[in-house]
């Protein structure tokens, strides 16, 4: 059983709207997301939905919210509630409504390139499709992989921020550790990158190659006035031949 609150996004819209408390406060009494709950804030998320008073349901009490308005560090405790929400269990891949069915391959490319230590198992309670679908995105040999563009399942409404978060935290664990004593590949630091042997070695020339350079540049001026003036000597011959060939 969870300590649920009833209907916690028109919770969260209420708590928005009339109190002081902070994102995180407020995501982690509805058990939300704290982008979901800026999202709202923003009038990007939850629209239409009309707050509800957890004050006046008696979820909450105004002590409570006072409390948690002058300290930011203090999260909020859901009061003893008649109704109590049970935890949704759900076996198999997550239903997809058919609106919203061809929205998933794009967002299982974007899982996969940007989450490749997911597996397809996660993938599938994330977006609600099958291994071989999975496996097809992998492989490009989806039948319409060519205009697949990647997009985030959060945008897309097929999974939560915090359901995705708590999947790539899981893989994140169970991906193998480098082993001991493998050096790990890092960037040069800032102070080896710019110390001034580096720089003098980045710029440096070599002095038995310069030579060659100019050597190779040196050109042959007289060979290229030489042929330069052959096509005139001979144009010269010919108006010669011309004016001899005339005079007879």
């Amino acid at each position: 059983m969870a300590n649920t609150p009833l209907m916690p996004k028109a919770t969260a819209v209420w708590l928005v709207d009339n109190t002081a408390l902070s994102f995180t406060q407020i995501a982690t009494f509805c058990k939300l997301h704290p982008l979901e709950v800026k999202a709202i804030a923003d009038g990007e998320a939850a629209q239409g939905i009309k707050g509800l008073d957890p004050v006046l349901t008696g979820q909450l009490t105004r002590e409570e919210v006072e409390r948690a308005q002058n300290d930011p560090n203090y999260q909020l405790k859901l009061q003893g509630s008649k109704v109590v929400v049970p935890e949704t269990k759900r076996k198999g891949p997550r239903y997809t409504p058919v609106s919203r069915r061809q929205d998933r391959p794009n967002a299982i490319l974007w899982l996969v390139r940007n989450h490749p230590e997911l597996k397809d198992a996660q993938i599938m309670r994330l977006v609600g499709t099958t291994k071989p679908t999975i496996a097809a995105i992998r492989d490009r040999t989806h039948w319409n992989s060519a205009n697949l563009t990647p997009s985030d399942p959060v945008t897309l409404g097929l999974c939560s921020q915090l359901e995705l978060d708590i999947e790539v935290e899981k893989a994140a664990k169970n991906a193998p550790q480098p082993m001991a004593g493998e050096p790990a590949e890092t960037l040069m630091s800032v102070d080896d990158s710019t110390s001034e042997d580096a720089i003098a070695a980045a710029f440096s020339l070599d002095p038995n190659t310069a030579p060659k350079r100019e050597e190779e540049e040196e050109i042959d001026v007289d060979a290229v006035f030489a042929n330069l003036n052959s096509p005139k000597d001979t144009d010269g011959d010919d108006e010669t031949d011309d004016e001899s060939s005339t005079k007879l």
